[in-house]
């Protein structure tokens, strides 16, 4: 035994340096990739984590002339890292011929998507720094660039990064007395054999030293800059205004714009609006209600002309107050003239990102419990009545937690229109008007033309709130939502955000829409503020049926349930004071409904109906039957006639529109509805058949039953359908051809 020990210990001294650099890079990489918190889930993280742990050990357990069966198990290491993590399914039936073997990899390849890409890119880095770092210099660039790309990201992001930098910088150090080690045991073989007789006093002065000198870092305070770096310096010369993030980074915080291919969710920068996402579908929270709703998070106020600031970050700070258990938040506006509707909410967060603020119906009244009911609030906890918003106090601090789940009251405003309509937006009291008079403020920079097509819209309105809402129609009519906006439609001839939208671009997403409005409010002097949070989200398709289905025939009119409000639900909206109502919100975006608690109309009364003027009007109409089914019979004949009219001159359309269809030339919601119909057909030639009673659910649920095999791509099957079939979500060309593939493979599963 004792044997086998030195053995091994021979082994690992046996080129210890080029271990330990292998080490070392793993390190530095697993602290670098630190700058994607916030872009990545935690399963990205621990997939990239433990691939940098994999192909260390393989490094340090395998003799280094293997060097492609190493590259062979690291590779292979990844992909297993990665399936398990991902929690991939894998499909049991063996493929026979080589076009099914492409099916089951595309099918496979599909579900690891985009892990395995960021696991292997992450791998290839590994490598490609182990073999680069083969000299003093270049472990220096290495370590160097580490550190700068920390630094950066640590300044200008709300990420808290300066651990991972004093980590990066003592791994350096450790690195460069390993350099030092090697070199005098490459160069002078007898000294080396000497220290190493007396191995710990070697090792123990380093290791106190460096010790010392990272323990002393790691607890200097926070301090502003003495000297501006050049892209601050260049920046102000400009007129704008740099936001570096120090010390317990504060609530105002940036993170990267949602331009170009940025998935969809909560968006912490609202400074430079535009650009476009894809829409990512991962839950983000549960919400279990007593009303529908949307879920708002915070306000912004001031217009720059290229995105929204919060006050606080121009006039000095609001004012923030502590939070009363149970007890009712402050208010500063008066109680509204139609009354409110009471809406109790429990949130249950699905995701572990930390956020600013907690999410709710607004406006908020009260705060019952979180986490656990018997509990205290947490002591970051601070109510900002002024803007509406439950705020936590240095959420983006590394280790902080966000509440995992959380129970609020509010208080909506039923909305009367005719009581709207007798008032005015703004505030009657001189002071109120003056301390919120940044509602109204508008860069001097906006052009002339967004503030005459704002009294356009609203020339025939003869109060603010039918200006608010001809503001809002005319944005909905006129304008489509894209959430990729097509960017090479501007001209550069405007700066300015909103008039690029309203007279260049002419589609967007709701940040384009609600940022209009709110400036082209403001314009009309209707003191409006931007407001982002969430959509309501969808309830459990087995509650209520499909999604809508409770409104329309009114079989949970409350819209009471369990929401799961997904990442593509992040919304904005606009809201706009009204003297005694409050923030009144409105919602410009096309395709968006915002679930308004509306005054209930009087029902007409029933007219008295004389006994005998009804016997004669029952003989007449016993009289007339005869001669209304003769017209009834014509105006169906001329009607007939007309469409097969109107068939026969449009036909050229219609084969066209046939073609578009065959070809698909439609949306990706389209392609996965069409491919579901197909599939629908295909079932019933195999003896899969839908009963007149039943929904699609419960006619695949009964399905699976006999199918088992199938029971997963049923249901995955069914939930895309239902998402592209309801929900005003567009899905993306990748998820519809993935669809497209799976909906394929039940096909040829069923044959």
């Amino acid at each position: 035994m004792k044997r086998s020990m030195v053995s091994i210990g021979l082994y690992l001294a046996e080129n210890w340096f080029d271990k330990l650099r292998f080490i070392f890079i793993a390190i530095i990489l697993s602290n670098t990739i630190t700058i994607f918190e916030g872009y990545w889930w935690e399963e990205t993280f621990s997939i990239a984590y433990y691939t940098l742990f994999a192909a260390v050990a393989i490094d340090v357990l395998l003799p280094v002339r293997m060097k492609l069966l190493k590259l062979l198990l690291q590779a292979a290491a990844a992909i297993f890292i990665t399936s398990r993590i991902a929690k991939m399914d894998w499909l049991i039936a063996t493929p026979q011929r080589w076009e099914e073997w492409i099916w089951w990899l595309q099918v496979h390849t599909a579900q690891l998507n985009p892990y395995i890409w960021i696991s292997l890119a992450l791998l290839l880095l590994y490598i490609l720094f182990g073999i680069w770092t083969a000299t003093r210099v270049r472990m220096f660039g290495f370590v160097g660039v580490s550190i700068l790309v920390l630094t950066i990201a640590d300044s200008f992001t709300p990420i808290w990064l300066w651990d991972e930098v004093g980590m990066v910088v003592f791994i350096g150090l450790l690195w460069l007395v390993a350099s030092h080690l090697s070199r005098l045991q490459r160069e002078h073989p007898k000294s080396w054999r000497e220290l190493i007789e007396y191995p710990l006093q070697l090792i123990l002065p380093i290791a106190l030293v460096l010790t010392v000198l990272m323990t002393v870092g790691l607890n200097m305070p926070s301090l502003s800059p003495l000297l501006q770096d050049p892209y601050t310096i260049w920046k102000e010369a400009n007129g704008e205004q740099v936001q570096v993030f120090l010390g317990d980074k504060g609530t105002d915080t940036i993170t990267p714009n949602k331009t170009g291919n940025a998935s969809s969710g909560y968006s912490r920068n609202d400074d430079q609006l535009g650009g476009g996402f894809e829409f990512d579908y991962s839950p983000m929270m549960t919400v279990t209600t007593s009303h529908r709703s949307y879920w708002r998070g915070e306000s912004k106020a001031i217009y720059t002309g290229a995105g929204w600031m919060d006050v606080d970050s121009k006039t000095g700070g609001e004012v923030l107050v502590s939070v009363p258990k149970g007890e009712t938040l402050v208010s500063l506006d008066p109680p509204p003239a139609a009354g409110t509707t009471k809406i109790d909410q429990i949130v249950t967060m699905v995701r572990k990102d930390v956020y600013p603020v907690l999410f709710a119906a607004a406006p908020l009244t009260s705060v019952n419990w979180m986490n656990d009911d018997t509990a205290s609030l947490p002591s970051g906890l601070r109510w900002e009545a002024s803007s509406g918003e439950l705020r936590l106090l240095n959420w983006s601090m590394k280790n902080r937690k966000y509440p995992q789940t959380y129970s609020v009251t509010s208080s909506v405003p039923i909305i009367d229109e005719e009581l709207l309509r007798e008032t005015t937006a703004g505030w009657p009291d001189q002071a109120a008007a003056s301390r919120n008079a940044y509602y109204l403020e508008l860069p001097d920079t906006l052009p002339d033309r967004v503030k005459q097509l704002a009294k356009e819209v609203t020339a025939e309105a003869t109060n603010d709130y039918d200006k608010a809402k001809s503001l809002e129609a005319y944005l909905r009519l006129n304008y489509t939502y894209n959430n990729l906006p097509d960017e090479s439609k501007l001209t550069g001839s405007s700066q300015d955000f909103v008039d690029q939208f309203l007279f260049e671009l002419k589609e967007g997403y709701c940040d384009y829409f609600s940022t209009a409005m709110a400036v082209m409010a403001r314009s009309l002097g209707l003191p409006a503020r931007w407001v982002k949070g969430f959509a309501p989200g969808v309830l459990p398709i087995s509650d209520y049926g499909p999604p809508g289905a409770y409104l329309e025939e009114n079989i949970n009119p409350s819209g009471a349930g369990t929401y799961t409000v997904r990442n593509s639900d992040a919304h904005s909206w606009v809201e706009i004071y009204f003297d005694g109502y409050g923030w009144i919100p409105f919602e410009a975006t096309a395709g968006f409904t915002f679930p308004y608690t509306l005054a209930e109309d009087e029902a007409p009364a029933l007219p008295d109906v004389d006994t005998e003027d009804s016997e004669a009007a029952a003989v007449s109409s016993n009289e007339s039957s005869s001669s209304s089914k003769v017209w009834a019979w014509s105006a169906g004949s001329l009607l007939f006639i007309a469409a097969a009219a109107w068939l026969f001159i449009r036909r050229d359309k219609l084969v066209l529109a046939w073609r578009k269809l065959r070809h698909g030339s439609y949306t990706s919601n389209d392609r996965i509805v069409i491919e579901t119909q197909k599939l629908l057909r295909i079932c019933k030639k195999r003896g899969l058949e839908r009963e007149e009673h039943e929904t699609l659910r419960e006619a695949v649920m009964r399905w699976s039953q006999s199918q088992k095999r199938l029971r997963d791509d049923f249901r995955a099957v069914l939930d895309r359908f239902e998402q592209a079939k309801y929900s005003p979500s567009m899905a993306s060309s990748e998820e519809a051809d993935r669809f497209v593939v799976k909906v394929r493979s039940i096909i040829d599963q069923l044959r």
